[in-house]
């Protein structure tokens, strides 16, 4: 029962450490995953993964994609869906085509520098959401922040039925374009479902009403569309992560009495005590004990340019999306900027390849960093162009 000790240790540290780091607003994300690497095999080598931690973390990455879907909402981009979504399609564009060359000038394969590239294309909208919270920014840039982080999670779902294939050798052409039908037809079905039994239909508002039967119904359709992704060639997390984004269509709900949205609410505050408080630190705390690189000059320029691969992809691309409507640079920057966070899904991503032998442990590493300090500095660039835009 060594494992019971070790999750102990670690919960209790990273919670501790996580407390810390609140004070200088920095993301819990990164006390969590300082935790794995400082106790695991990297540093202090007095915890090492284990199969029973690992189980834990696959399934509170699980539960935090769909936590992730339960937060989010189709109404975020409903006023500038094809701003948002034009502004993602540059954004992940500009980071893929960085970050893939700056791997390949490595040597680093194609195989490793589609994953990276990959990894790097998408945007954390948690580091998004949490800009706009504390930051005043009118309605037009900030429904289009959050609109292309959602439409940069939906291409992320797409990307990474590609990255399932490539792990399974299947990256040819007619196997890619049956994935593409597939996922395709998968992510209609989930929407249609979404569209006409939780947002209309009326035989729902009986699970609804009884919070512990739609707290189970939750479970068993996260874990259902789990099971589906994968048979259709996509990760598990995909389908969590559609599960939740269904069920948080209840928002949408024409009901007088509001039910549906209080019910979704109270769902969404039970889940996020045990969530946040345990399943999700652990996803991050394993990452950091996978964390096990040996570093040299040549892995910290490595980690150098794939940084400013990831914030130069976004802000050129992001800002070039923008000025195609016709805003002032001074706005498309500024949308540029807040772009640049990485987070949960990138991590989701790394363990995937890691796991599937698709980048090597230099690599991993490297990403990690890389989209640690995205969610560190993305924040206070954001802040600190805002307030330079509101002197002038």
């Amino acid at each position: 029962m060594k494992y019971i000790l070790d999750l102990s240790i670690l919960l209790f540290s990273a919670k501790s450490l996580e407390w810390l780091f609140e004070k200088k607003d920095v993301h819990p994300i990164i006390a969590h995953i300082l935790t794995g690497i400082i106790l695991g095999p990297f540093i202090i080598g007095f915890i090492t993964p284990s199969e029973q931690l690992k189980v834990l973390s696959e399934f509170g990455l699980i539960m935090m994609m769909l936590y992730m879907g339960l937060t989010s909402s189709f109404s975020a981009i409903a006023t500038n869906k094809v701003k948002a979504t034009v502004v993602a399609f540059f954004g992940v564009a500009f980071s893929f085509l960085f970050g893939f060359l700056t791997v390949m000038a490595f040597g680093k394969g194609l195989a490793a520098a589609i994953f990276v590239g990959v990894t790097l294309g998408n945007t954390a909208i948690e580091v998004t959401s949490g800009v706009i919270m504390k930051e005043r920014v009118e309605r037009a840039i900030s429904s289009i922040l959050m609109g292309a982080a959602f439409a940069d999670d939906i291409i992320a779902v797409y990307l990474i039925g590609i990255i399932t294939a490539l792990a399974k050798g299947q990256l040819s052409a007619l196997p890619l374009a049956i994935l593409t039908v597939k996922i395709v037809l998968f992510i209609i079905s989930v929407l249609f479902i979404s569209e006409y039994v939780f947002k209309r239909s009326k035989w729902f508002y009986g699970i609804v009403r009884n919070l512990n039967i739609f707290f189970t119904f939750t479970l068993i359709l996260t874990f259902f569309l789990a099971i589906i992704a994968e048979e259709v060639g996509l990760h598990q997390i995909i389908g969590a992560y559609l599960a939740g984004l269904t069920i948080s269509r209840l928002r949408e709900r024409k009901d007088p009495l509001v039910l549906s949205r209080i019910k979704l609410n109270e769902l969404i505050e039970d889940l996020q005590v045990v969530l946040t408080e345990f399943f999700i630190p652990l996803f991050f705390i394993y990452i950091g004990l996978l964390f096990n690189p040996s570093f040299n000059e040549i892995s910290l320029i490595l980690i150098a340019l794939l940084y400013a691969a990831a914030v130069l992809g976004k802000l050129f691309g992001c800002s070039l999306g923008m000025k195609f409507f016709g805003f002032d640079w001074k706005k498309a920057t500024l949308v540029g900027i807040g772009m640049g966070g990485r987070g949960s899904l990138e991590f989701a991503i790394l363990k995937f390849g890691l796991e599937k032998g698709l980048i090597d442990q230099t690599l991993f590493a490297s990403i990690v960093i890389v989209s640690m300090l995205t969610a560190i500095t993305t924040p206070q660039f954001f802040r600190l162009y805002l307030e330079r835009i509101r002197r002038e």
